[in-house]
């Protein structure tokens, strides 16, 4: 019987599934960097514009008086000619409101909005765009702090094509003295922008990075802005832009330098959000498969499918391993040992590879951003495990979710503020 074999078919999953997508992902991006990267200009020197059409920035804000100062003080630094920003206070309960109250007033291109309670995220960029007069927004989150040039390597990619609805940045940590800072270095690197750069060669982006992001108004009225009740309104939006058929691109020279968390509650709060989004946005387009125009997203949903039933086939053989030496299974259902043998020294090679060529990348944009590398051998051991569980945690809770409750934020793991540097 089938069952039979179920240890080695549980066994075998875990280990080609990661091993076939990273070589897809490191082929993708491969070609994305020699045939789109490569030939750009450093991103300190972006391309000359045939125009440069005002945009506005957004800026939500929470809780965020340590760091709205540094903040909108870089974005009045950009090194571009027509922009305001507008800065949303989302019913903070520190300073904030002060804050931006006081730039607002020192800053004529700068203004300052109030709302009287906490209305999440998804709410408080609606706001900023009905009252912003630009066709073009780029939304950056409270802690960030944009890159001089970030705004015309994005604009590049509006005024190229009329079909461009978002454009993504490339975001770069921050804090990077602790262990799990220096980690999610390599993490940005070898699996977001890597993935990123690879689903831009074969279709279509998975999402655009909350922290950093520009978007073509007429096109976000056109889907119906930000769903308020999303836990992760950027990748929703993403995939309203794609399903009604605007393009979603993203650019590596748009660097923005972003707080993440360094400790490990900080971090299983981050993830999890994160995998309960994508399992929502799984519940909000099921249907995608009935229109044969979205076929384009198909292997974007199916990616996120299996990789959601590989976090719970993890689960499955680690628990099965534990019950295995406590009681006796029958042998379908027993796992010998979870000690990697010869094809989980070949992950862990095809890992480090992954690793290596997407720091080589990134390098182009952090000199000594290799130096990093000696850190990643302990990435798959906390973050592979981290990822499996909050995806196992992340859909039962996007199932029993009421659909009609507002998506509100609290106040997320920044890090240790000593330690936020800029490299």
């Amino acid at each position: 019987m089938w069952y039979k074999d179920l240890p080695e078919w549980l066994l075998g999953f875990a280990f080609y599934y990661p091993l076939f997508m990273s070589y897809l992902w490191m082929a993708g991006a491969l070609y994305y960097y020699f045939s789109r990267e490569q030939g750009d200009a450093l991103y300190t020197s972006p391309p000359a514009l045939p125009e440069y059409p005002h945009v506005s920035v957004l800026v939500p804000c929470f809780n965020e008086g340590h760091n709205a100062y540094e903040t909108i003080g870089a974005l009045l630094k950009l090194n571009y000619p027509n922009y305001d920003i507008i800065a949303i206070n989302d019913g903070s309960s520190d300073n904030t409101a002060a804050i931006i109250e006081d730039i607002a007033s020192q800053h004529p291109n700068v203004k300052a909005v109030q709302l009287a309670s906490n209305q999440g995220k998804a709410m408080a960029l609606t706001v900023g765009a009905m009252l912003s007069t630009s066709e073009y927004l780029v939304c950056i989150d409270g802690d960030a702090v944009l890159d001089p040039n970030c705004i015309t390597w994005m604009m590049r990619h509006f005024v190229s094509s009329s079909r461009v609805a978002a454009v993504t940045g490339n975001p770069r940590i921050r804090n990077r003295s602790t262990m799990l800072g220096k980690l999610q270095v390599g993490e940005f690197s070898s699996v977001i922008g890597l993935i990123k750069r690879a689903q831009r060669v074969y279709g279509r982006v998975f999402t655009v990075s909350g922290v950093v992001a520009a978007f073509r108004k007429s096109a976000l009225h056109k889907v119906g802005y930000w769903s308020t009740n999303m836990v992760t309104e950027d990748i929703d939006i993403s995939w309203k832009m794609q399903t009604h058929y605007y393009d979603v691109r993203y650019e590596p020279n748009a660097l923005c330098w972003i707080l993440m968390p360094e400790t490990l509650k900080g971090l299983w709060k981050q993830r999890l959000r994160w995998a309960q989004g994508g399992a929502e946005v799984l519940l909000k387009f099921r249907g995608i498969f009935t229109d044969i125009k979205k076929r384009r997203m198909w292997p974007v949903y199916t990616e996120l499918v299996v990789s959601i039933l590989w976090a719970y086939v993890m689960c499955a053989i680690f628990l099965l391993w534990a019950i295995g030496n406590f009681i006796d299974l029958p042998p379908y259902l027993y796992i010998k040992t979870v000690i990697p043998e010869w094809n989980g020294v070949l992950l862990a090679m095809t890992c480090l590879l992954q690793f290596a060529l997407s720091l080589f990348i990134d390098s182009r944009y952090e000199k000594k951003i290799r130096r990093y590398y000696y850190w990643m051998i302990w990435y798959p051991m906390l973050f592979w495990m981290i990822s499996a569980a909050t995806s196992v945690v992340g859909l039962p809770a996007a199932l029993l979710k009421d659909r009609n409750k507002r998506a509100t934020w609290t106040s997320p793991d920044r890090g240790i503020h000593q330690n936020r540097t800029m490299p």
